[in-house]
């Protein structure tokens, strides 16, 4: 998953590893409905955009979406335009185990690694040169993810194993 903050990188990545699948942050997704919306509009509206994101299947999401933008399009016609072009990106998800949908839906992640690398940066101040740099950032990058694999256990990659096993069992059916 990236941060919708860099431009571009969908392409090179949609290049690069050409399976892989594009999963906007819903978070960023929902700051960004704001924008198409009236400085007075309804709370009520974005709150029940954000409870999408709370269905247990992509079919139930779909379902409450279609309802959604019936209440709201009268209302919001800007923002129901954008959000039906849009809202697709941040469903992606929904492909995961379950269990997974919690921290997959969002940046929080890559953000919080971010932070870490800036953080740790920042200390140091000045570098020899880049290759100094770029070990640093490394070292914090594996060392963040043996945390995420043997200590944390961010993602318990079981359930994905499971979960293919049980979409590979479907399409021999």
């Amino acid at each position: 998953m990236v941060s919708d903050d860099h431009p571009g990188l969908r392409k090179v990545i949609a290049e690069v590893l050409p399976e892989s699948v594009w999963q906007r942050c819903y978070v960023h997704f929902l700051r960004n409905a704001i924008d198409y919306m009236p400085r007075n509009g309804d709370d009520d509206c974005l709150k029940e955009l954000r409870w999408l994101y709370d269905r247990r299947d992509l079919a139930e999401a779909r379902k409450d979406l279609a309802i959604w933008l019936k209440r709201w399009e009268s209302k919001y016609p800007k923002l129901c335009s954008w959000v039906e072009d849009n809202i697709e990106e941040t469903f992606s998800f929904y492909q995961l185990p379950m269990g997974h949908h919690k921290h997959m839906k969002s940046t929080n992640m890559l953000e919080r690694l971010n932070e870490e690398i800036k953080r740790r940066t920042h200390i140091v101040r000045i570098f020899p040169n880049e290759a100094s740099c770029l070990r640093l950032v490394r070292a914090l990058c594996v060392e963040t993810h043996e945390n995420w694999i043997e200590a944390h256990r961010y993602l318990d990659m079981s359930l994905l194993r499971e979960h293919k096993k049980q979409e590979l069992m479907k399409l021999a059916v």
